[in-house]
């Protein structure tokens, strides 16, 4: 590829109520609020030296404006919209200053009709990894991925692969070899995004890192101290897939939220893909227990680059004969 896609980097939704979201993300998460007015809130982690990492963005319904990734220069942007145009994919520029603390910026809908965003320039601010007075709630420190729902997991797999340069950590087939999910990334961990096999183009989850276990688990604690147990869909436990330990959470809205920590390396140029069976349930949670019905049916409503309207969803290309036991 003659472009390079750093990693994802931050996600734009909208939510209908600012002060409850606050209070979800700042209080018992533990986001830090960079700028907040009466139309938005930016936020980011602790580890975090952008100036935001989630924007949160008050509307009348909740849906989700962009995912977004950074890449390395501004001929990089140039270069992606080049490969979105010769897809036929609606792109639209966005100018420096026309969005707060970010430089110029690129709006595509994907060939799956997702609403990305690639950027290479956002205003910096005090990274604040080491002021620990300021840790509470999960203490969150970075975003890590996107989930997302798509009615054809292949074609989605193979225009992230062979035209925007991705890589595959692991995936899941049925016993025909058909590709049910896939996890791919830029930054050298298991994945930047995810492609599940559903109805859409929905986000199902965007996922935030954090320092340890533990962490996690002190969340869990924080949220039920400030009222929040319905919050927790699903969790703590242990992916097989990823290795990761996870939680799963419903903001205010009913954007799902993932809290992330410990999956491993792929930056090894020689690292093959694992292969999951659709079968093997330790897949969805090592440890054994199923996800509920709300994790596999229920996603955040995307949007259009230009209209600002809903996107069509589609019935998934793979019947649906079972769950998708998926991370």
């Amino acid at each position: 590829m003659n472009f390079d896609i750093i990693r994802a980097a931050r996600a734009v939704l909208h939510v209908t109520d600012l002060e409850k979201s606050r209070q979800f993300y700042e209080t018992a998460l533990g986001f830090i609020v960079t700028e907040a007015d009466d139309s938005a809130i930016y936020l980011r982690g602790l580890e975090e030296h952008v100036h935001h990492s989630l924007v949160l963005k008050k509307a009348e319904i909740p849906a989700v404006e962009a995912i977004s990734y950074k890449v390395r220069t501004e001929e990089d942007l140039d270069r992606i919209g080049a490969v979105f145009e010769k897809q036929g994919c609606k792109t639209k520029w966005i100018e420096k200053g026309r969005q707060h603390a970010l430089g110029r910026a690129l709006r595509v809908q994907d060939p799956s009709g997702l609403p990305l965003e690639f950027f290479t320039e956002m205003v910096t601010v005090d990274r604040l990894l080491q002021r620990y007075d300021l840790y509470r709630g999960a203490r969150v420190q970075r975003i890590d991925h996107f989930n997302n729902l798509v009615p054809d997991v292949q074609k989605a797999y193979d225009f992230y692969i062979h035209e925007l340069g991705f890589s595959c950590s692991e995936y899941t087939e049925d016993k025909d070899g058909k590709l049910w999910a896939a996890w791919i990334h830029r930054k050298p961990n298991v994945h930047d995004v995810a492609f599940m096999n559903g109805v859409g183009p929905r986000l199902h989850h965007t996922a935030f890192w954090l320092n340890d276990p533990m962490s996690l688990i002190n969340g869990c604690d924080v949220l039920a101290a400030l009222g929040y147990s319905d919050s927790i869909e699903r969790g703590p436990a242990r992916h097989g897939l990823s290795n990761a330990f996870f939680l799963y959470l419903r903001d205010p809205d009913g954007h799902r939220i993932e809290l992330y920590n410990g999956d491993y390396l792929t930056s090894d140029p020689d690292f093959k893909p694992i292969r999951w069976d659709l079968d093997d349930k330790r897949r969805q949670t090592f440890w054994g227990a199923e996800a509920p019905d709300c994790w596999f049916n229920e996603a955040s409503t995307v949007l259009d680059i230009e209209t600002g309207e809903k996107i069509e969803t589609h019935q998934p290309k793979l019947k649906q004969h079972k769950p998708i036991f998926a991370v």
